[in-house]
């Protein structure tokens, strides 16, 4: 029963998700670009400048379902080269290390990338 009832939204359900994991991701690049959130801004030419920028545009592109697998392919190439950068040097577990977050947002990416923008995205208009 719960699984008809869900199949009936799943469209819905994914755009929720889609949406969320690009505003979540959008904030941190915020957060870095333009110190928003607490956080402080960076330089621009630096590794974290880029990470703002991919974060922030990235993000964007997730949430308008523009582009979306390839702003989620760039995205998850970013979380994988700063889980192993950032996190793995200090050991393997993510909970220990503080990798959990940027291993998330991987995992949530290669979702993205398989499903694409699915509803309500601009790829369904600009690409038709």
């Amino acid at each position: 029963m719960l699984n008809n009832w869900i199949k009936g939204y799943e469209g819905y359900f994914y755009f929720v998700f889609r949406v969320f994991v690009g505003l979540l991701f959008m904030q941190h690049g915020v957060q870095k670009l333009f110190g928003w959130f607490g956080g402080n801004s960076v330089n621009l030419t630096s590794l974290m400048g880029l990470a703002g920028v991919i974060e922030t545009f990235a993000g964007l592109a997730i949430v308008l379902g523009l582009l979306t697998r390839w702003a989620a392919l760039i995205s998850a190439l970013e979380m994988a080269i700063a889980y192993f950068m950032a996190h793995f040097p200090n050991g393997w577990v993510p909970l220990k290390n503080g990798g959990e977050l940027a291993l998330l947002f991987f995992a949530a990416f290669l979702v993205i990338i398989a499903e694409g923008s699915k509803k309500w995205s601009l790829d369904k208009i600009v690409f038709k």
